[in-house]
């Protein structure tokens, strides 16, 4: 029965819960905490892929095709990949193996409107299919101008990877003068401004709210030199690129993450401190490593069955070392590039891939270990997606003026180290990792 006392009851009850403050709603932006990142109240992993070439596919030009990226995007997300590190600057280069067209020329200002909008179109598909994407800001090497091409702008000279006139190490030596170089650093930061402060045009979201970003990267792969020798006397520059470089980033986007693009102590002369210094800065909120068995010899192509144990140790040994700093820094781990040749060292589609699958499954057995046991390895992209894109021409080689776009970058040979879509043992890895890493863990009260 209701009487004057339940209805006064009643009544101060529904005071009171309207006097309450509202339940803020989740940020829908990936953050960091400790080791471990977090989307909403989870734990964020992600079982990835790289994707460079995406602005060029997504264009509305001659040279980009719309459709098959949303094929492609199609195809990794029915694998479970859900993240995708990607190009977000290509510089117009002299070097040979530059990728044209590129996003910007001298003047970061003026950038090619059909490239940006390849990026918007990207993103506005990635977020149709709950993808995150990684965008990287320049590049130490050639094959998309990058920091050469920098100093070429203000200097005008450079040199190329390969030239038998300055044999390795010249190259990221030359290269590593880029930080060291006021003009080419405000040139690079420049462009930061532009595509960081980026509104999409299709989505009409600012980059900087819109949650299908997960970071900005500062450079994919940035050394200090190419020899410890020639590193020392540009680490003060080089460190001061990143501290810099990160500021300015998280002073015009505060809602995103921010990582350097590091392979590792590889890409560090071989130093675990100089890796260390990198990433010891407030503004840079996980870790990265890439891993490249055959480019570092550790396994010959000529004789994988041979050597693929060793590079196989070689391999765990790297996975430590990085895991063991990733704890010491207090910030987690993205192992984002690794690659392995087809069997044979062949880069024919229909070659075998029984030793590059066992390679694969290695570094997800890594990852899957690390998320199980609270470790700081938070996910992987392998390196990379070549999808339906095909090598054009018999010697493998990329040509200017080629739109066939794969994983392998037009410095390298196409086939390479790329995951194509008739590659069904290395899509069913990739596959039952991503839903064995989806599994994992409990939400967090």
């Amino acid at each position: 029965m209701v009487t004057r006392r339940t209805l006064i009851g009643g009544s101060a009850a529904l005071a009171a819960t309207l006097a309450l403050p509202a339940k803020a709603a989740p940020s829908p932006f990936v953050r960091r905490e400790g080791t471990r990142l977090m989307l909403g109240d989870r734990p964020y992993r992600f079982s990835g892929a790289n994707l460079w070439y995406a602005a060029w596919l997504g264009a509305d030009a001659p040279y980009g095709n719309r459709d098959r990226l949303r094929r492609e995007l199609d195809t990794l997300a029915a694998m479970g990949v859900t993240n995708l590190r990607i190009a977000a600057s290509a510089e117009e280069s002299p070097l040979r193996n530059a990728v044209s067209p590129a996003f910007h020329g001298a003047n970061p200002l003026s950038a090619d409107p059909a490239l940006l909008g390849g990026l918007d179109f990207t993103l506005a598909e990635m977020a149709k299919r709950n993808m995150k994407a990684v965008l990287y800001l320049t590049n130490f090497w050639e094959w998309s101008g990058g920091m050469m091409t920098y100093l070429y702008y203000v200097t005008g000279s450079f040199i190329d990877v390969g030239d038998p006139a300055h044999p390795w190490p010249a190259f990221p030596n030359a290269t590593a003068q880029f930080y060291a170089n006021a003009r080419a650093v405000a040139l690079n930061h420049a462009w930061v401004r532009k595509i960081v402060g980026r509104t999409n045009a299709i989505t009409r979201t600012a980059y900087r709210d819109d949650p299908t970003i997960m970071a900005w990267q500062l450079a994919n792969e940035p050394r200090p030199g190419g020899a410890p020798e020639t590193a020392a006397p540009l680490l003060g520059a080089y460190n001061k690129w990143i501290r810099d470089s990160a500021r300015l980033v998280k002073s015009l986007d505060s809602n995103h993450l921010v990582s350097t693009g590091s392979e590792g102590t590889m890409g560090s002369v071989g130093s675990a401190e100089i890796y260390r210094a990198a990433h010891d800065v407030p503004e840079i909120d996980y870790l990265t490593a890439h891993i490249w068995p055959l480019n570092w010899s550790w396994v010959d192509a000529k004789d994988i069955p041979g050597t693929h144990d060793v590079a196989k140790a070689k391999v765990a040994d790297y996975l430590r070392e990085h895991t063991t700093l990733a704890r010491d820094l207090g910030k987690p781990l993205a192992i984002e590039e690794f690659g392995y040749p087809r069997d044979g060292g062949s880069y024919d589609p229909k070659a075998s891939t029984r030793f590059k699958d066992l390679y694969y499954q290695q570094i997800y057995d890594a990852v899957l270990t690390s998320a199980r046991t609270g470790g700081p390895i938070v996910g992987s992209n392998f390196w990379a997606w070549n999808g339906a894109g095909r090598a054009v021409h018999g010697d493998y080689r990329f040509q200017s003026g080629d739109t066939a776009w794969l994983g392998d970058p037009p410095h390298e040979p196409q086939g390479w180290y790329g995951v194509f879509d008739s590659d069904t043992s290395t899509s069913e890895v990739i596959a039952a990792h991503a839903q064995a890493l989806a599994s994992v863990g409990e939400p967090i009260a």
